[in-house]
């Protein structure tokens, strides 16, 4: 009898020990399988974080080369604008001297050619001078970047030309300069005062 009672004493612990063994494993399954899912949980956020921050990041990226883009601009149309102050600040002056340059040509234009000679020294010197000063403004024009406009037998061109009148002149080819009546001028390719004159037309 008291060999049976050992016995089932000594199945009775068996059985608690592995009732009890069963019940830690799965506690440890338990845990792990939480552990588990709290690492999936903690990847896929910091997943989720580090896909806004490369958005962020390309985002930003993008911004700064507009940024660099528009400052580039920026700076390129203040050097233009600088640099055509440069050229063409004096262009209210030019403008101005323009009417003394036709000055000088009418007057040298008005001096009787067949006047000036040696007998006559004083047109002569006068007409000389006019000539020579005129020469020496035209100088000074190019210089500057002041370039004159003298289109007789050209192509009309709207942009330098300004058209008084059309008229059919014969052995003329239409749409030609047949009379200028005011030279133009040129301010660093700018037009700064078109010429004045006559076109052909067709008969």
């Amino acid at each position: 009898t008291a060999g049976k009672c050992l016995r089932t004493s000594s199945r009775r612990l068996c059985t608690a020990t592995k009732q009890k063994n069963n019940g830690q494993n799965l506690e440890e399954d338990s845990s792990q399988n939480e552990q588990k899912i709290d690492s999936t949980a903690t990847e896929k956020t910091l997943i989720e974080e580090k896909v806004k921050l490369e958005e962020q990041l390309k985002e930003t990226l993008e911004k700064y080369k507009r940024a660099l883009a528009d400052t580039e601009n920026l700076r390129q149309r203040s050097q233009k604008l600088v640099e055509e102050a440069k050229l063409y600040g004096i262009q209210g002056f030019c403008k101005d001297l323009l009417e003394v340059a036709d000055i000088l040509e009418k007057a040298t234009e008005s001096v009787p050619k067949d006047e000036i000679k040696e007998e006559n020294p004083h047109l002569k010197n006068l007409y000389e001078g006019l000539v020579m000063t005129e020469v020496q403004i035209q100088k000074v024009f190019k210089k500057h970047g002041l370039l004159k406009l003298n289109p007789l037998g050209d192509k009309f061109d709207p942009y330098e030309h300004e058209a008084l009148f059309h008229t059919p002149i014969e052995g003329k080819e239409p749409g030609t300069v047949a009379l200028v009546n005011k030279v133009g001028y040129k301010l660093h390719g700018r037009t700064l005062r078109p010429a004045l004159v006559g076109v052909v037309k067709e008969p």
